[in-house]
């Protein structure tokens, strides 16, 4: 939950960084940064949710045989 609502951030930091008066240069340095630090933490959350929804479908294919042995 943590990633999401640094995703939610930054964001949101996205929406306001237009508005905030920066030079330029310093835009598109920030937009960029932003773009990077989006796209790492919605691969991991991808990833993760991946790695959870293999672990799910994982099941037991062999028993114990707890019975008599022949």
């Amino acid at each position: 939950m943590r990633k999401a609502r640094i995703l939610l951030i930054v964001g949101i930091w996205v929406t306001v960084l237009s508005y905030l008066g920066f030079p330029y240069a310093w835009k598109d340095v920030l937009f960029t940064l932003s773009g990077l630090v989006l796209v790492y933490f919605s691969y991991t959350i991808h990833k993760e949710s991946k790695d959870k929804e293999n672990r799910e479908k994982t099941f037991e294919n062999f028993k114990e045989n707890e019975g008599e042995n022949l």
